[in-house]
């Protein structure tokens, strides 16, 4: 597999143009939005002159990065010759169902198409499509540059050749790909979300403020960020959305939502993309400081 098409320009989006890039891919970003597809390309800029800075890369990897990307926001002529492509957008079934329609007819008949979706079925995917046995799941971690995981998922028509070539490519990168079934949630957001759902229950009950329940996750169970931390970079809506994934799935009341976190989703507190979550995020992302909401 040579060229790659990345469907979606926002965090993931990127990232994931990103590394495939500066593997010597030739990547094709597509995005509905001329401007988000500017903004992505500063941001991958921005993120190679800091790994120049650090002297993890030199300059002319940095030059020849950005050169393997070619941005479009005409789906058809940005999948025209992939090899693979990996869709990264929003995580609503309704929107990737129809861009995975749409790929099945723009793609060439051996093209694998892969969704980097955090909780949606691969196989309800893939039965979109005339080609199940090629589609698959790229699970990427956030940041992507900096993360080593994809969980890579096997929707129940893949066929094992197309899971190979994933596992190959995605070694290619650096990425310690993890082979899993497709179950609600995988692997990584069925333990991770209902843990940081029952952080948000414990704040909903009383049982410790936000920095103390973060703090004990930090210091206790040596986890780099907290849960209610992680759940803000993550986005409320992303994590309410997973969760709903989950309870739906498995109809167990175990996965039900915190009522505290429907609200806040309800109101606009998203976390760090709005600003507002648990905690406040308008001075930026360094500083830890509690909403005011959450404050005692």
């Amino acid at each position: 597999m040579k060229n790659i098409s990345v469907i979606g320009s926002g965090t993931m989006g990127n990232g994931i143009a990103h590394v495939y890039a500066q593997s010597g891919f030739a990547v094709n970003l597509v995005d509905i939005s001329a401007d988000a597809l500017a903004r992505a390309v500063k941001t991958i800029e921005k993120n190679l002159d800091r790994m120049v800075a650090k002297e993890r890369i030199d300059e002319a990897t940095k030059n020849s990065t950005l050169a393997n990307i070619t941005t479009h926001t005409d789906l058809k002529t940005g999948v025209a010759n992939a090899d693979l492509v990996i869709e990264a957008a929003t995580e609503n079934v309704d929107i990737k169902l129809k861009i995975f329609r749409d790929l099945d007819a723009f793609t060439k008949p051996e093209c694998i198409l892969a969704s980097n979706t955090s909780s949606i079925p691969i196989t309800k995917i893939g039965a979109a499509t005339n080609r199940p046995d090629k589609v698959i799941g790229m699970h990427f971690m956030n940041p992507v540059p900096v993360m080593k995981l994809v969980e890579v998922i096997n929707g129940y028509a893949t066929s094992a050749e197309v899971t190979a070539l994933v596992m190959e490519t995605s070694k290619k990168l650096g990425k310690v790909p993890v082979e899993v079934n497709d179950y609600p949630g995988f692997v990584a957001n069925r333990i991770l979300m209902p843990m940081i759902n029952e952080a948000i229950i414990s704040l909903f009950e009383g049982v410790a403020g936000v920095e103390e329940i973060d703090t004990v996750m930090k210091l206790g169970m040596a986890h780099p960020m907290g849960p209610l931390q992680l759940a803000d970079f993550i986005g409320l809506d992303v994590c309410l959305s997973i969760m709903n994934v989950l309870y739906e799935g498995f109809g167990n009341p175990k996965y039900a939502p915190c009522p505290l976190l429907v609200n806040m989703v309800t109101a606009g507190y998203l976390g760090v993309k709005s600003g507002e979550g648990f905690y406040s995020w308008n001075h930026g992302t360094k500083e830890l400081i509690v909403s005011k909401q959450f404050k005692k």
